[in-house]
């Protein structure tokens, strides 16, 4: 009985998903892409399970498509994410998209300017919780489009970018 116990540990240590330690502390899973890192919803209703697999119960529904989201974990075709809340649960890669979002985050909203510069001339007020698709990220700025108007939001007004991350 020991030694089947024993096997069935040994066993579930060889299945069992290794991620590999890039060179800047990324994490590299089977897909091959960092983690973490921000994707956006592709649907319109995504069901966020607590499991990684279709036989786990719904924990909650998403229901805004382009959301951005932070993967933190892979296991095959299933993602664990977090989302701005802070939130955590799994959602299959066919509803995620690599494209880039981010989302108002400031209470008061967000303006958004012509150049990356705290005095230039503004352009739009987002408001909080508009979501905007992103183009390039480069110090504190972000350069996007959101409902017509494209322009400069400061980085910390944001959640889908990385305080470091540079877009191109």
């Amino acid at each position: 009985m020991r030694t089947k116990i024993l096997f069935a540990i040994l066993v579930s240590f060889i299945l069992m998903p290794v991620p590999v330690i890039a060179q800047e502390n990324e994490i590299f899973n089977s897909s091959g892409l960092p983690i973490p890192r921000f994707v956006t919803l592709r649907s319109d209703k995504v069901f966020v399970r607590s499991g990684p697999a279709l036989r786990y119960p719904i924990k909650w529904v998403f229901v805004r498509e382009g959301m951005p989201i932070e993967i933190i974990q892979e296991f095959d075709t299933w993602r664990k994410i977090r989302d701005m809340g802070g939130d955590e649960g799994w959602i299959h890669q066919s509803l995620l998209s690599g494209q880039r979002k981010a989302i108002i985050t400031d209470k008061k909203g967000a303006l958004m300017v012509k150049k990356p510069e705290a005095e230039a001339r503004g352009v739009a007020f987002l408001e909080p919780y508009v979501i905007l698709s992103l183009e390039e990220c480069k110090g504190e700025w972000c350069f996007g489009e959101a409902k017509g108007f494209k322009g400069w939001l400061q980085r910390k007004s944001l959640w889908g970018v990385y305080q470091d991350e540079e877009l191109d």
